[in-house]
């Protein structure tokens, strides 16, 4: 069977910017016949992800990520549906999630690496579950239960930076449904901004790109930053941190504005932010979703009924066809899209 599919054209460096042309879309053929245990899927949903920056890279880092190789096929979180089935759990018309879905029109795939989607518990939308109900979803609630100690009542504050993306936007409106009493955003324009108060709850939310930072942070959260979501990491991060109260609490989610250097993760502090995150006694501990995979299941019901309840608004970037994925993968580096990246492969 003759299949379209995306593979890694060239890699950017551990330095360089990514540029749509590090992806190219060629054909390919997959087999005719589907094996015992198999499933040919149609593929409905890619998921973009800043994550996937290190994998471009020949040594992603990190021990849990493994490098993209050069003209092979990319992959990620991926939706679709079941198009023929020799696995004794899933039948023609089923759909599938599964992390390491291949950038590629068709698949034919192991039935036991996928995961059955029940589509009424995202009113529908399938693509919900590559975010708010997927991992971009578990990341900021689970980051914020098991590293921010949110308490209902503590009246506490917490600040998310990249706050207008996948996560971030998620992060905000969980930590006031989980107990803080005021959420700040950090985004890149006015209509980031907008949208974070107006549509997802969010206190205030402030433009980086626009004034002082420090001094709207000091006039936003007059009692001290309590709980901070860190999407960016970088001279953001840096100003926040010097706000923050004493045994406060940093959730490392991501470090996108470090993602294009030669740094270790997480990168090292300034001297003098590293100072008053000692004095303060401020965690900053690695945080790493699949840690918690045994908290899977009811974190995801958890979210499920949030978004059913439209108490967790959601929002999507949505770039459809397979050869603007590469496209897709620059707009959101450069924090061009607004909630999820999401790519529309086929209806």
């Amino acid at each position: 069977m003759i299949i379209q599919r995306v593979v890694l054209n060239s890699r950017p460096g551990k330095n360089g910017v990514p540029v749509a042309e590090d992806f190219r879309l060629e054909e390919s053929t997959i087999a005719d016949v589907v094996q015992t245990g198999q499933v040919r899927v149609r593929t409905l949903y890619l998921s973009v992800d800043p994550y996937m920056r290190c994998r471009m890279n020949e040594d992603t880092g990190s021990d849990y990520l493994q490098p993209w190789q050069l003209s092979e096929v990319a992959d990620g979180g991926g939706v679709g549906v079941v198009e023929e089935s020799k696995h004794s759990k899933l039948t023609k018309g089923d759909f599938v999630t599964s992390f390491t879905w291949p950038w590629q029109t068709v698949a034919i795939l192991n039935g036991d690496l996928v995961q059955k989607l029940v589509p009424q518990l995202v009113n529908g939308r399938l693509s919900y579950f590559l975010g708010a109900a997927g991992i971009t979803g578990l990341t900021a609630l689970l980051g914020i239960r098991e590293k921010g100690h949110v308490a209902a009542g503590a009246k506490q504050t917490m600040v998310v930076s990249g706050a207008a993306g996948a996560c971030g936007s998620l992060a905000g409106q969980i930590g006031r449904l989980e107990g803080c009493s005021r959420v700040v955003g950090i985004a890149g324009t006015d209509e980031k901004c907008s949208i974070l108060v107006q549509e997802m709850g969010f206190d205030a939310a402030i433009n980086y790109k626009k004034g002082d930072v420090a001094r709207q942070l000091r006039e936003l959260c007059p009692g001290g930053v309590d709980v901070y979501f860190d999407n960016v990491g970088g001279d953001i991060s840096d100003t926040v941190i010097s706000q923050m109260n004493q045994n406060s609490h940093i959730i490392l989610c991501g470090q996108i504005s470090q993602y294009n250097k030669d740094v270790p993760y997480p990168p090292p502090l300034p001297p003098d932010i590293e100072k008053i995150q000692k004095e303060r006694n401020i965690t900053r501990e690695r945080f790493l979703v699949l840690n918690y995979m045994d908290k899977q299941e009811a974190s995801l019901l958890q979210l499920c009924q949030w978004i059913q309840e439209g108490k967790l608004k959601v929002r999507e970037t949505v770039v459809e066809g397979l050869a603007n994925i590469g496209a897709a993968f620059q707009s959101m580096m450069n924090g061009g899209n607004i909630g999820k990246q999401i790519v529309l492969v086929s209806k």
